[in-house]
């Protein structure tokens, strides 16, 4: 008799010792008999030379880790792939009564025609082909900050590895910007460079990967959130806190909200922290001080580590808003909270930048535990370094031309050039959707997308469930296939049951914006007449 261990997913069993009337698998010619500690099954001859072959794979999908069968991540789901397969089909002269895909699905900056700062690019060219240096046609603070950079680089180039938590100069730069911005000293080496955001987000959230008492580590995230965190929180087999925004109240943050939030979830998970994303995304809101005290009061009760998603700071629209960094506003408010633990992060993949293939952003951690930190330190030196062009561009961004630095005009009127630009374009979004029939549409208030809300005809909802799919989800196909928009339905980011929304970027150009919503209008007066 041979004993094994095996799993069933046929029987969805857990593993349990088995007895095989065999003494080999190879080469038996009859079915065997399998007993579990539970009714006998048969496996016949050809189930037993699969299991036992060796030109197999042997990782598939029945030993693949299940939590990366869970997670999704919207704004790069089937409908992107479906948008990429029509793209294709019209290289091919396939005819749709559209003649592109305009992708208003992701905040990809630059793919939607915005220019790239000439002053970011200039020292990109300069350290990466340092020849340039001699060239006349590069301005001299340009240059300056190319030999910065290369001076803090491994012999001299910036194909060599870095420190793992960054180049140092460019920490140093980045804790001297922060002190700008917020009036508060910044420690550099609280400065931990990454290939953009989510990379230093995921670094951090890795640190909680803990049961405690037998429960999972829970982390609180806004709903509607950016499906980074939901997608993060389902590979790290933790639990994911949501609380609803307010869509009445422009997706304000009531603190009764998180309170009921983290009472309900202490039932199933230990909640360990909370994530709030300012300016929003997908909502576009921007939180009042006095919002981020309350939250701040409300994370010091629950004993939460504070995750500020900043990475729209410069992406305030809307008259009466103001960027408050959580940092800023936790120190000033003084012991105990002034003593909490924090870590804010910054991108240069938004704000006027939108550099997001470059990969640069950064943490800023405070009030972390000493020995907790060195094990931090210790888990990123495994990735070895962020890339290299990233932290470049990170270091123009920390540091620009200064006023009196020859570049110092142009780089201002580029950056309030795409900035004006954006505004005007967040306001278009929202009055237009809002003069749809259906639609109702918050204020764009910074951030780079709008989240309208839309009541869909009970024949499209059906419609949707013949079809096996949410009915914003249909909505969205619909709209793909028939005007060339994507967009992402509401589902992926998370909303209050029984409602329907989408997030779309106000990324397009101008004069593309307008022809976007021009088709958008049209669909809709034909979809709300054909499920009416």
């Amino acid at each position: 008799m041979t004993s094994i261990r095996f799993f069933s997913p046929l029987l969805a069993l857990p593993l349990r010792r088995l007895t095989i009337s065999a003494t080999s698998l190879r080469g038996i010619t009859s079915a065997v008999e399998i007993r579990l500690h539970s009714p006998s099954v048969r496996v016949s001859k050809s189930t037993l030379r699969k299991m036992s072959s060796t030109t197999g794979p042997n990782l598939t999908m029945d030993n693949l880790n299940p939590q990366i069968k869970i997670m999704e991540y919207a704004v790069r789901g089937p409908l992107v792939i479906r948008a990429g397969e029509i793209e294709k089909e019209l290289e091919k002269g396939l005819k749709k009564p559209f003649t592109e895909v305009i992708k208003a699905n992701i905040g990809d900056c630059h793919a939607m025609g915005q220019v790239p700062i000439t002053f970011i690019r200039q020292v990109l060219a300069l350290v990466t082909y340092p020849e340039l240096l001699s060239d006349s046609r590069f301005p001299a603070d340009a240059k300056e900050r190319a030999k910065t950079i290369l001076a803090g680089c491994r012999g001299g180039s910036v194909g060599s590895y870095t420190d793992s938590p960054g180049i140092e100069v460019i920490r140093r730069h980045a804790a001297q910007y922060i002190e700008r911005r917020d009036g508060i000293p910044s420690d550099w080496q609280n400065i931990i460079l990454s290939a953009g955001a989510s990379d230093a987000i995921k670094n951090v959230l890795k640190l909680l990967i803990c049961d405690i008492n037998g429960k999972k580590p829970g982390v609180m995230v806004p709903i509607p959130q950016y499906p980074l965190y939901s997608a993060t929180l389902a590979e790290f087999n933790m639990h994911q806190v949501g609380y609803y925004l307010d869509e009445s109240k422009g997706w304000g943050l009531d603190v009764l909200e998180l309170q009921r939030a983290v009472d309900e979830a202490k039932k199933v998970s230990h909640p360990r922290a909370i994530v709030v994303i300012n300016p929003g995304n997908p909502t576009g809101q921007v939180l009042s001080r006095q919002n981020i005290e309350e939250i701040i009061k409300f994370a010091y009760k629950e004993k939460l580590f504070i995750f500020a998603d900043e990475v729209y700071q410069d992406n305030i629209y809307a008259e009466g808003s103001k960027f408050y960094s959580f940092k800023k506003v936790l120190i000033e408010m003084g012991k105990p909270y002034s003593e909490m633990e924090l870590a804010s992060f910054m991108s240069c993949s938004k704000c006027y930048m939108g550099e997001c293939g470059l990969r640069g952003g950064y943490a800023e951690v405070i009030n972390m535990c000493p020995q907790v930190k060195a094990m931090y330190l210790k888990a990123i030196s495994a990735m070895l370094c962020p890339t290299v062009l990233g932290q470049a561009t990170l270091d123009v961004v920390v540091n620009p031309p200064r006023e009196g630095e020859p570049s110092y005009e142009q780089f201002i009127k580029e950056k309030k050039n795409v900035l004006a630009s954006l505004k005007l374009r967040a306001k278009m979004v929202a009055d237009t959707f809002n003069s749809f029939e259906g639609f109702s549409c918050n204020p764009v208030q910074g951030a780079m997308y709008a989240f309208p809300q839309i009541k869909l005809p009970p024949k499209a909802i059906e419609a949707a469930k013949s079809k096996n799919k949410a009915a914003d989800v249909f909505y969205a196909f619909e709209l793909l296939e028939n005007t060339g928009i994507c967009i992402v339905p509401g589902t992926g980011f998370g909303q209050q049951p029984g409602t329907y929304h989408f997030r779309t970027t106000i990324l397009p150009q101008p004069e593309k914006l307008k022809i976007m919503l021009e088709k958008f209008k049209e669909f809709h007066s034909n979809f709300i007449k054909k499920y009416s």
